[in-house]
């Protein structure tokens, strides 16, 4: 459901949200971001201040997963929408076209293999921090280059099996979905009324396609 009037208070961490909030489950809620990376770069959380992951209960993780899955199809809608479309085309024709744009996921988010999966990357005090002499932040980098290919890797394990039975193939995947360095310093907070006008319009966006899939 989507926020109303007798929705809140809601809270992020120690923070009350609720005016940021735009798409409430069961579990869940998604609001807008205070200093975003890039346009669209929203949060989806679950109700209770659970820390990590492996504290959601089985029905939290579902309603989380679901809720991002919505939150996704959303942004797709929004921002990804081919002027090209034709109008006549359903409304799940139209959410796979604009889900086949979406950089969340995929070749432009730095996926290489056409199959979905997560990254799970441990952050080691002392070794991975944002301070000291660990890669930080560099690791993102890595995984958008060859360092992270994992279809490169593949790809390239099976042509040398390929090559020692005489056969050969091509398109090697490449990596991708790297973006420019944004450091927290040259990021600047937005006002209460920026956050409230976009969690309206994310709002607006999901009624519609409630409207269009009811």
């Amino acid at each position: 459901m989507t926020v109303n009037s007798e929705t809140g208070p809601l809270r992020f961490g120690p923070f009350e949200v609720t005016s940021q909030v735009f798409y409430i489950t069961p579990h869940s809620f998604a609001l807008v971001n205070l200093k975003p990376l890039l346009p669209g770069h929203v949060l989806v959380c679950p109700q209770k201040p659970h820390k990590r992951l492996t504290d959601l209960s089985a029905p939290e993780l579902t309603d989380l997963m679901q809720a991002v899955q919505r939150v996704q199809r959303m942004l797709a809608r929004h921002y990804f929408t081919s002027s090209s479309s034709s109008s006549s085309s359903s409304a799940g024709e139209k959410a796979e076209e604009e889900e086949e744009q979406t950089g969340e996921d995929g070749a432009e988010a730095g996926q290489t293999v056409p199959h979905l999966h997560v990254h799970v990357i441990p952050r080691i005090h002392g070794a991975t921090a944002k301070s000291g002499d660990g890669p930080g932040d560099k690791i993102y980098e890595m995984m958008a280059d060859e360092n992270g290919n994992v279809g490169g890797a593949l790809w390239d394990r099976e042509q040398q099996q390929q090559q020692r039975e005489g056969g050969a193939s091509s398109g090697r995947p490449q990596p991708g979905g790297g973006f420019p360095r944004i450091e927290d310093a040259d990021r600047q907070a937005r006002s209460m009324r920026e956050m409230e006008e976009e969690a309206k319009l994310f709002r607006d966006v999901l009624g519609r396609l409630d409207r269009e899939e009811s």
